[in-house]
């Protein structure tokens, strides 16, 4: 017998959980929850300061790209989240919404729910924010969200005045609208463990609830397609396939694993279908389009004239989000950002000195206009996809990014930072022209792990999903997750998937 749900939500990651957690929320509505991996048992993914040692352990996908002309020719890992909480139990746990006009885009997508003022009242609802009350903060959502104040680092604390000094603001908090400015990240960390999004909406009440039902272990062969309906989901379990059905299929499996189950059921683009061996069932030439992501170079190194001392967060303390044509402007979505790493930080192949004798001011674009695309490397999930996010193939990208970095050694060398500073080590003080800065870039840039835009929301007619996240040319199949972001955001990604998920679930009601 085929088991069957009113809901079935495919992928318990940031945004799966949250929908999960909301649609079951009706006692009626029976909801099934589908996930490829199992609950973290790792210890490690709930001390924040082991996020950059957990990657490539079980619970990732551990995809990789292409080769990537303008970074060197190299490939870059992409680590994904393969457990329940998915990459909430990877990232870096930095809560930051973005700036209000980073969401005109989204409006011009998908209408007003999904500008900033629409969608802030989910901002509001799916956050416990600790620090003080403002009209734009959520107290009694869900997700923990802290900001830091004794335990900052005194290395990030001089990075913010040396900021400050050179005309950048403080602005106290990355999330109640201005984001231009010198503040500690916010955090989603509760008592001083990984607040992953499955720990704050599923366990462990929600998942008491009699009508909701996870299945763990479960891989995602395809969408089984009748007419304009999804009919069943082939999923693998334990080497056995089964068929489950539902009313309304729900795929959060992010802006990798989305598209790439949408064309693994004949929907997509004719010729890329018809090259991996597949038929296309439902032409939709922009699934796996539209790959956006931010890079970060690993990064602008410094040697300490005395010991650094460890961080008490998660290493990655201040994120300082500046306009590069003039650092002290307020106003409108900043075009780049600078990080304060409380330790080495250099991409693979660069040298670095030992922890605790070095820190790091990361840099990067916030608006890359360099787009990417995701292929199925086969017609079977074990068919490794083709991941090209064509980083830094703008030239727009490339200029931004050497102003970026420019900021950040004038960050990295201003007076405030003399008690700490002692020598720069990478770049160096000897590459100053703007080959020697592109060259360094090419060797350093690094994902920030934000990838989005696979399933492009809008409302024209090659958009992957509408503006109510339904796929186009499917009756009862909704996109839920980073995919369906039309245009990145200045910041992290994951709270604006949370209230993307929040919004959705409130339209089902």
């Amino acid at each position: 017998m085929i088991r069957h749900f009113d809901v079935l939500v495919i992928g318990v990651g940031s945004a799966g959980s949250v929908a999960a957690s909301r649609l079951s929320e009706d006692a009626t509505c029976r909801v099934g929850l589908i996930e490829a991996g199992y609950w973290p048992s790792d210890p490690d993914i709930a001390d924040p300061l082991k996020w950059t040692q957990i990657q490539g352990r079980d619970y990732d996908w551990a995809y990789r790209t292409i080769p990537q002309p303008h970074t060197a020719n190299r490939i870059h890992e992409w680590p994904r989240g393969k457990a329940v909480g998915g990459s909430s139990c990877l990232h870096a746990m930095a809560y930051v919404r973005g700036h209000p006009d980073d969401f005109i885009s989204w409006d011009e997508a998908g209408g007003p729910r999904w500008s900033y003022e629409g969608l802030l009242p989910y901002f509001k609802r799916s956050e416990a924010f600790s620090a003080f009350a403002a009209p734009s903060r959520g107290r009694d959502g869900p997700l923990d969200v802290m900001l830091p104040d004794e335990a900052v680092s005194p290395v990030a604390r001089a990075y913010m005045a040396a900021g400050n000094a050179l005309g950048a603001p403080n602005i106290g908090d990355h999330n109640t609208g201005q984001l231009a400015g010198t503040t500690p990240n916010s955090l989603n960390i509760r008592n001083g463990r990984r607040l992953s999004l499955a720990d704050a909406y599923l366990a462990p009440d929600v998942l008491a609830r009699s009508n909701l039902t996870l299945l763990t272990g479960y891989e995602i062969e395809r969408l089984e397609l009748e007419n304009r309906r999804v009919a069943s989901v082939l999923a693998v379990h334990d080497s056995k396939a089964e068929h489950i059905s539902a009313d309304r299929v729900v795929l959060c499996a992010g802006a990798i694993a989305s598209p790439l189950i949408l064309m693994r059921s004949g929907i997509g683009d004719p010729e890329t279908l018809r090259a991996a061996g597949m038929e296309c069932r439902i032409e939709s030439r922009e699934i796996g389009a539209n790959l956006q992501d931010h890079l970060l170079a690993l990064g602008n190194v410094y040697r300490s004239r005395k010991p650094v001392p460890p961080s008490r967060l998660q290493h990655s303390e201040s994120l300082m989000y500046l306009h590069s044509d003039d650092i002290s402007r307020t106003d409108g979505s900043p075009d780049i950002v600078l990080g304060c790493v409380i330790a080495p930080s250099a991409a693979e192949g660069i040298d670095a000195p030992a922890y605790g004798s070095a820190y790091t001011i990361l840099c990067g674009v916030t608006h890359p206009t360099s787009r990417g695309r995701i292929l199925p490397g086969g017609p079977n999930r074990s068919d490794a996809p083709v991941i090209d996010p064509r980083y830094l193939e703008t030239e727009h990208d490339r200029i931004t990014f050497r102003k970026a970095l420019r900021i950040a050694r004038e960050v990295g060398h201003h007076p405030a930072m003399d008690e700490w500073r002692d020598v720069e080590v990478q770049p160096g003080p000897a590459a100053q022209s703007d080959a020697e800065l592109d060259a360094f870039i090419a060797r350093a840039a690094s994902t920030h792990h934000h990838p989005c835009g696979t399933c492009r929301m809008g409302r024209d007619a090659d958009a992957v999903v509408d503006p109510q996240l339904r796929v186009n040319g499917l009756d009862n199949a909704f996109v839920v997750d980073a995919s369906i972001i039309p245009r990145i955001p200045s910041g992290p990604i994951n709270a604006a998937v949370v209230a993307i998920a929040e919004s959705w679930s409130a339209m089902q009601r």
